[in-house]
C-alpha cells in the first residue's frame, strides 16, 4: 500500500486493550475429542473456515463450563480467527448475529481488534488478498507440517489507509459478498426443494400412499397424478408402487470414462476446456459444476482417453474421494477417476443426477481396493434401485428443471460477483483505486 494517509503497523498495534485480544488456542490436553457435547459453547476448527467471511459449517460444542475454564481462548462476535496449522491462509470473522460467545480450536488463533484503529470486515480483506496470503506462506514455519504462530502473527506488518476509508472499502466489498452469500442461501432452499420432491415420489412414494387413501395427492396437476399407480406390488426390495420395477442401477444409465491428457506436453493444457477433477466437485447445494481448476485443449482431448461430457451430465467420482457428485453445468472433460452418467431408456438428466445422489451411501458401502477405495463399472451392477416409469421421471425433471436452471443462474452471478470483488481487492487495499470511483 502506498499514500501519505496509510499508516504503517503491525497486527499487534491493531489488538483491543483488553486481556487475551490476541489468543492462540487452548493447549492439546486442555481440549480434546471427549469434551464434545451435542450443544453448548461452538468450536471454531479447521472445517469452520473456508465458507467466505463468516465462521461457519457444522460445529461441534462444549459445556459452558468447559468453555468457561478456557475463557482466554474464547471468541466473540466481531473477533478475526485465523488458521495457526493446517490450511494456512484462512481467515474468517466470527459473525454479530450468532452465538455470544465461540471457543477456537487448538489450530486457531483470534484477535479482537481496537476498533478506534482498524476496521475488522476490511482486516479480514486483507488478510484475503493474494498480497497477505503470500506473505503468510513465506513466513511459515517449515519444520514438519507448516504452521504459524502467535508471534508471527502479532509482528505481521501492514499498511492501513484511514479508518473511515477501511470501513468504506469493506462496504464496498462487502455489498458483493452478501449477494454472494444471498446467492448460497436461495440455492441451498431450491436445491432443498427439488430433493424432498424427489424424496417424496421416488423414495417416500407419498403420491400413491394419498391415492390408496382415497386423498388427492398434495401440490400436483391433474396430468401428474395421472402417472402414479394407485396400487402397490411385492419386490425384492419390499413393496413398491404398481408398475414400477426394480433393477440394477447400471441397467438404466451409461458410463463415460475419463482420462488425463499428457502433463509433460503444454499444447495439451490451458485451453478452453475445462477439466474435472474431484477437487472441482461442488458442494451439494450448489449441484452445477460450472468452472474448474485446470483446463485443456482440443489437442489434449484428442491424444487422451479424455472426452467431452455434454451439458446436463452427471460426473461421480470412483477412485479416492468415492461418491462426489457434479451435474455439468458447462461442456467439459473430466479425469479418469471419474465416471460421467447418462440416464437411458427414457431416463432424464435431472432424475439421473437425483437417483445416483441417492444410491451413494450403497455405492460407497460396494468400493474395493488395497489403497484407495474404487467404484468399478461392476459396482453399478451389483446395485438394484427402484425405478418408476420413464414418463413419471420426465414428469419430475420437468418440474425441477426451473428450480436447477435458477439455482445455475445464481452460480454463475455469484461467479461474476466474485470475480469483481478480487479485482477490485488490491486495488482498493493499495489505493490505486479509491471508493469514490467506484461508486460513482
Amino acid at each position: 500500500m502506498a499514500g501519505e494517509a496509510f499508516i504503517d503497523c503491525t497486527v499487534g498495534d491493531l489488538a483491543a486493550q483488553t486481556r487475551n485480544a490476541l489468543v492462540g488456542g487452548p493447549f492439546g490436553s486442555d481440549l480434546v475429542s471427549k469434551d464434545y457435547v451435542p450443544t453448548g459453547v461452538p468450536v471454531i476448527r479447521g472445517t469452520n473456515m473456508g465458507h467466505g467471511r463468516w465462521v461457519d459449517g457444522e460445529f461441534a460444542y462444549v459445556t459452558p463450563e468447559k468453555a468457561e475454564s478456557l475463557s482466554s481462548n474464547c471468541a466473540k462476535p466481531g473477533d478475526i480467527v485465523f488458521t495457526q496449522r493446517g490450511t494456512l491462509g484462512q481467515v474468517a470473522l466470527v459473525p454479530k448475529k450468532g452465538m455470544e460467545k465461540y471457543l477456537i480450536s487448538q489450530s486457531q488463533m483470534k484477535l479482537t481488534v481496537n476498533a478506534e484503529k482498524a476496521d475488522a470486515v476490511f482486516l479480514y480483506y486483507v488478510f484475503s488478498s493474494a498480497e497477505q496470503q503470500h506473505y503468510i506462506r513465506q513466513n511459515a514455519i517449515q519444520t514438519g507440517v507448516p504452521h504459524t504462530n502467535l508471534g508471527i502473527l502479532r509482528n505481521t506488518p501492514l499498511t492501513l489507509p484511514p479508518l473511515a476509508e477501511q470501513k468504506a472499502i469493506a462496504s464496498v466489498l462487502g455489498a458483493l459478498d452478501d449477494k454472494i452469500e444471498l446467492n448460497r442461501r436461495m440455492n441451498a432452499t431450491l436445491e432443498a426443494m427439488a430433493r424432498a420432491l424427489f424424496q417424496s415420489w421416488f423414495v417416500d412414494f407419498d403420491p400413491v400412499r394419498a391415492k390408496l387413501d382415497a386423498r388427492p395427492p398434495a401440490g400436483l396437476d391433474k396430468a401428474t397424478v395421472t402417472l402414479f399407480p394407485a396400487a402397490v406390488q411385492d419386490s425384492s426390495l419390499g413393496p413398491i408402487p404398481h408398475g414400477w420395477e426394480v433393477c440394477s442401477l447400471a441397467d438404466k444409465i451409461e458410463l463415460l470414462s475419463g482420462g488425463t491428457p499428457k502433463t509433460s506436453e503444454p499444447s495439451y493444457w490451458d485451453g478452453d476446456i475445462p477439466w474435472y477433477s474431484v477437487r472441482d466437485a461442488p458442494s451439494e447445494t450448489d449441484v452445477w459444476v460450472i468452472h474448474t481448476e485446470k483446463h485443456v485443449t482440443k489437442e489434449g482431448i484428442a491424444n487422451s482417453a479424455s472426452q467431452i461430457l455434454s451439458e446436463g451430465t452427471t460426473i461421480i467420482s470412483a477412485r479416492g474421494t468415492v461418491g462426489k457428485l457434479a451435474l455439468v453445468g458447462t461442456p467439459m472433460a473430466m479425469n479418469q477417476s471419474c465416471y460421467g452418467v447418462r440416464g437411458t431408456k427414457g431416463y432424464g438428466d435431472i432424475f439421473t443426477y437425483f437417483a445416483l445422489r441417492q444410491a451413494t451411501a450403497d455405492l460407497q458401502q460396494r468400493t474395493h481396493g488395497t489403497v484407495f477405495d474404487t467404484i468399478t463399472r461392476q459396482t453399478f451392477e451389483t446395485l438394484d434401485c427402484i425405478f418408476p416409469p420413464a414418463n413419471l421421471t420426465a414428469a419430475f425433471d420437468r418440474t425441477v428443471a426451473p428450480l436447477l436452471a435458477q439455482l445455475r443462474a445464481n452460480l454463475h452471478q455469484s461467479r461474476t460477483l466474485a470475480t469483481l470483488r478480487d479485482t477490485l481487492l488490491p486495488k482498493l487495499l493499495s489505493g490505486e483505486l479509491s471508493v469514490a470511483g467506484v461508486t460513482s
